[in-house]
């Protein structure tokens, strides 16, 4: 391992790459410590706390905790992603974005400006409504004015300052994907959460020292962390096989085909998405309810909403629930069957023992449909994980069965495990997945020039790699 990171500086070109993406990389956590102007930050801090729990929060942990320090990287990489999104979702029920994106290079040159305009858009919407938010919210810490000036002036430079921020992350981003190592958008929010890895720790060890956390929950805390990054890592490797073998055609004087390979069917098609769209969903109701005042005619909305809010048993449910559905919902988005087999038709192939056509496609969609409940129960499991460490499951509120459920699973569970730190979700499947192919990358640089990869005996593969 250490023979093979002398190697990454020995190669010219490969030393010039890594430098280069830790360059913007830092250029980035530098402006995560500009303020941006006419914001108290006393009140802000209030502010956040009070709203750690609602949409707020999850924009919060991709933007590197810049939303709650309202930097002028306050927005992140966040537009680029809905943005992206966006159009990925518009390429299937729009005609006109599908005949683009299999134009090949300039079809994906198209897409990708299409998204930086879209970026713009999103960028300058959200920028406003965050002006308007702060604003509405001022006097909140003890009459302390969340902003100094507000008016247009305080709204047209919140403006001019985030979209410009949101921007300049998104060309830092393409920049490191082009002249860097790895995806650049991926390394911008990997940066951004490992930041608040250091505190985490000198947190935990604060715990043992004070007595909060003993020497073997400690210990069992560090082997479940690492059984659960060792559980992601098989996971996001995983692919069922499905052979396809080519009939030998003649073209003029040369013959083609009469090869066998075969198409690798991912357990998580979705990746990460999933579990974005249901904590998103799930967002929703707890950033709108301390809107709700008591006595107005929409005030028997705050029973259900408080029921659903974060650490209640409903909410646990609603997400897991959320998040299989839309393993399903975006693997029939971003994969189809049909076109599959109809390529493979084309250019004559054919499954073993499986007629070409809709048999096909029916075969390949039956595979796809077992591996991603599979896949969709690993990502609850992962998602659900936080909670289970920092409060545990809340299971007293449930109707008839709660008190004794309560009284007769053990602490661990219903208390969680006293971490005070979060771990698990979404920010752990960005972590170990973008690790994962940053390695791959700069293990084929190596052996592309003859060195020796990070492991001899093996091949380190990435979410792609197969």
């Amino acid at each position: 391992m250490l023979e093979s990171l002398k190697n990454v500086f020995a190669v010219a070109d490969l030393r010039k790459r890594v430098l280069f993406t830790l360059g913007l990389l830092a250029v980035y956590r530098v402006g995560g410590h500009i303020p941006t102007p006419g914001i108290n930050p006393e009140a802000l801090a209030v502010l956040v706390d009070q709203a750690k729990n609602t949409m707020f929060g999850l924009y919060d942990m991709f933007s590197g905790q810049n939303l709650s320090q309202m930097t002028i990287f306050a927005l992140g990489i966040m537009p680029y992603i809905s943005a992206s999104i966006i159009l990925q979702l518009l390429t299937v029920v729009w005609p006109y974005l599908e005949r683009i994106s299999k134009e090949g290079e300039l079809g994906r040159r198209k897409i990708t400006q299409y998204t930086r305009y879209g970026t713009i858009v999103l960028s300058v919407v959200q920028a406003l409504g965050i002006a308007y938010f702060l604003e509405r919210n001022t006097g909140i810490a003890g009459g302390l004015p969340l902003v100094y000036d507000p008016g247009w002036g305080f709204r047209l430079l919140t403006v001019l300052t985030l979209t410009t921020g949101s921007i300049f992350v998104m060309w830092l981003g393409e920049q490191i994907t082009e002249r860097g190592i790895g995806n650049g958008m991926s390394l911008i929010i990997f940066a951004g959460i490992v930041v608040g890895l250091p505190s985490a720790v000198f947190t935990t060890l604060e715990q043992l020292k004070t007595g909060q956390m003993g020497l073997i929950r400690l210990v069992a805390l560090v082997i479940l962390m690492l059984a659960v990054i060792a559980a992601i890592v098989f996971v996001e490797r995983g692919h069922r096989r499905v052979t396809v073998q080519y009939a030998k055609r003649v073209v003029g004087r040369r013959m083609y085909g009469g090869s066998s390979t075969h198409i690798p069917l991912k357990v998580n098609t979705g990746g990460v998405i999933p579990v974005i769209f249901a904590s998103s969903i799930l967002a929703f109701p707890a950033t709108f309810a301390p809107v709700i005042a008591e006595g107005s005619r929409f005030s028997w909305l705050r029973a259900p909403l408080e029921q659903i809010a974060p650490g209640m048993p409903m909410h646990d449910l609603l997400y897991v629930v959320g998040i299989i559905f839309f393993c399903y919902f975006y693997t029939a988005i971003i994969f189809n069957p049909d076109d599959v087999a109809e390529n493979m038709r084309k250019y004559g192939g054919f499954i073993p023992g499986i007629r070409p056509g809709k048999r096909t496609a029916e075969y390949i969609d039956t595979i796809l449909t077992r591996i991603t409940l599979v896949g969709a129960i690993y990502l609850a499991m992962v998602a659900i994980l936080p909670t289970f460490l920092i409060s545990g499951f809340k299971v007293a509120p449930i109707p008839f069965i709660g008190e004794r459920l309560d009284g007769a699973l053990p602490s661990f569970i219903t208390e969680g495990m006293g971490v005070s730190f979060f771990f698990g979700g979404t920010s752990l499947l960005i972590i170990v997945g973008v690790a994962m192919d940053t390695v791959q990358q700069i293990e084929s640089q190596l052996i592309m020039r003859h060195y020796d990869g990070f492991m001899k005996k093996t091949r380190i593969r990435g979410r792609r790699g197969q």
